[in-house]
């Protein structure tokens, strides 16, 4: 029997990257998975967004684990299409045990407008709101629920490091802050129930929103058009460990912790995979 065997777990930003990555895993350990992606660009964002086929591949690698995998190309920012998928999927599982709220931007352009604070807030953090609300009447006790927040939580801004993020940057600061404080009230607020919320805070990982130009820009202000080798030479920055980013397993490993029984007792964490990157940058102040 795997860890999650029987569970069901809806996924947002699942066509790729972590979202890709967490639905492949639970799979592999037993679960159903309802997967949600938006598969198309936002203006601005200056760089690719998943694709339809894109979600297609996460189902056919679920199914190739065994278990069966349901499809949504829906905006977590419109929670009222969000609803209806994640009722479609529900209505074919019968059940709902594990939110993921994963998905994500990172709208990063330094002198970017003004629209990408706004847009990188409403994905990253309405996102992550309409998503878990929009689930709440389905979960029961024994219920998880798990917030990707970030590395970026936890600094005291996105020019952090001699980063120029932009509006976009600055907007996905605030929006991981909020996540993290959110999962935190939620965790209280949900206790009484036996339904537990947790955070996992990456940093640098292997993705293709790490993997674009307005974050190699962010990296390499230094170059009018930085190449990827160029950037990863600056990403080690953000850690302590000398590696320049983790990878979507990494972040999938603690995911399929907090979604199994085996974490019953755990909630309102904020779990850092960050390569010693939150030590790089606040001081020990003591327990």
């Amino acid at each position: 029997m795997g860890k999650v065997a029987g569970k069901v777990a809806v996924i947002s930003g699942a066509a790729r990257g972590q979202g890709r990555s967490h639905a492949r895993m639970l799979a592999a350990e037993g679960a159903d998975i309802i997967a949600v992606d938006v598969c198309q660009d936002i203006a601005t964002n200056d760089y690719p967004l998943a694709r339809p086929e894109d979600l297609d591949e996460t189902a056919r690698l679920v199914e190739k684990e065994g278990r069966s995998a349901f499809t949504a190309i829906a905006d977590v920012r419109d929670r009222v299409a969000l609803a209806a998928a994640i009722d479609a999927g529900v209505a074919q599982f019968g059940h709902l045990d594990v939110v993921v709220a994963n998905a994500g931007i990172a709208p990063l352009t330094a002198g970017g407008p003004t629209q990408a604070f706004a847009d990188a807030i409403d994905v990253d953090l309405i996102g992550v709101l309409n998503l878990v609300h929009a689930s709440l009447k389905h979960l029961h006790a024994g219920a998880s629920i798990i917030a990707t927040g970030s590395l970026a939580a936890f600094l005291a801004s996105q020019n952090t490091g001699g980063i120029d993020a932009g509006p976009g940057g600055a907007g996905y600061g605030f929006a991981k802050q909020v996540v993290a404080h959110y999962v935190n009230d939620l965790a209280l607020a949900l206790a009484p129930n036996n339904i537990r919320v947790n955070a996992i805070h990456p940093t640098n990982c292997n993705t293709p929103m790490l993997h674009s130009r307005p974050m190699y820009r962010a990296f390499r202000p230094d170059l009018p058009n930085p190449s990827r080798a160029d950037a990863e030479l600056a990403f080690p920055a953000l850690q302590v460990m000398p590696i320049p980013y983790i990878e979507p397993e990494d972040v999938s490993e603690l995911v399929l912790f907090l979604a199994s029984d085996v974490s019953r007792y755990v909630t309102g964490q904020q779990i850092r995979v960050d390569a010693g990157g939150f030590l790089r940058a606040k001081p020990w102040s003591g327990p």
